[in-house]
């Protein structure tokens, strides 16, 4: 019976990780469009974004919103494609929080006493993408994947190659 329970467990471990790599390609690509999308409509209405980061107190509206607008465009792509995605993650992560500490107040504070409140604001899918990026890493289906693959290439290529004298 034991047996059984633990090949079942074990069976379950293997197909929940062979999971992982669609899943994360799924979350980098789709919230890595959304990310570039919103930051290209912050950068084609400029004006709407300035007046709206100003009436938040935040400071230099104009230089904040070109470059939340350029962190979320360019981010977004190498979110999608998964270049540089932890450290991406990351900013876009700080950003969200910023976000969420600046515009979306009420709903950071009830994250214990409403979590539906917390749940329903806008930056929290983009929180939670960014933190499992973060947390989990690009996947192996990403330009990071590939490029370290040919690093532990050529290294081990240049570790195998007979010495030079």
């Amino acid at each position: 019976m034991r047996n059984g329970i633990e090949g079942l467990y074990q069976l379950l471990i293997r197909v929940a990780s062979s999971l992982q790599a669609p899943f994360l390609l799924f979350v980098r690509v789709y919230w890595g469009v959304q990310f570039a999308q919103d930051g290209w409509g912050k950068l084609h209405h400029l004006d709407k974004v300035t007046e709206f980061f100003g009436s938040l107190g935040l400071p230099m509206p104009g230089a904040t919103a070109a470059f939340v607008g350029g962190l979320e465009l360019v981010g977004g792509i190498l979110l999608a494609i998964g270049l540089g995605s932890r450290l991406i993650a990351l900013l876009l992560t700080c950003n969200m929080l910023v976000a969420y500490i600046t515009a979306d107040r009420e709903a950071l504070g009830s994250i214990f006493s409403d979590p539906d409140t917390f749940y329903k604001a806008t930056p929290y899918t983009y929180l939670f993408a960014s933190l499992i990026v973060l947390l989990f890493g690009p996947g192996k289906w990403s330009l990071d994947a590939l490029l370290a693959r040919k690093r532990r290439t050529a290294a081990a290529a240049a570790a195998n190659a007979p010495a030079r004298y």
